[in-house]
C-alpha cells in the first residue's frame, strides 16, 4: 500500500466516528465561539454542543489534530480549534479520485 493510501486510511478511519463528524459539522458554524472568534469554537463549547466529558473531546480532538483535519491554538486558559479546510478538501479530491 502506498503512503497515500496509508493517509487517506488514516483520515476514513478518524472520520469514522460519527462524534468526530459532529465535531467537524460544529466547528463548521460561524459565530458561535465564546471567546469571540469568527470561526472554530473553544474546547468548553464543543462540550456543550457535543455532550460529552471534556476528557472524551480532547481524545476525539486529539484524533482529529493528528491527521491535520483540526487545527488548535491556545488562546489564554482557552484551547481553541478550527477546521482545516486544506485538508478537507484535499481528503475529498483525494475520494473522488480513488472512487
Amino acid at each position: 500500500m502506498s503512503n497515500a493510501d496509508q493517509a487517506v486510511n488514516r483520515l476514513l478511519q478518524a472520520i469514522a466516528d460519527p462524534t468526530r463528524r459532529r465535531i467537524l459539522k460544529a466547528l463548521k458554524e460561524r459565530g458561535g465561539c465564546s471567546i469571540d472568534k469568527d470561526v472554530g469554537l473553544c474546547a468548553s463549547d464543543i462540550e456543550g454542543r457535543i455532550r460529552l466529558s471534556q476528557p472524551t473531546i480532547s481524545h476525539h480532538m486529539a484524533i482529529l489534530k493528528k491527521v491535520g483535519l483540526v487545527q488548535a491554538k491556545k488562546q489564554g486558559q482557552w484551547m481553541w480549534y478550527r477546521r482545516n479546510e486544506k485538508a478537507i478538501g484535499e481528503l475529498a479530491r483525494k475520494l473522488r479520485e480513488t472512487l
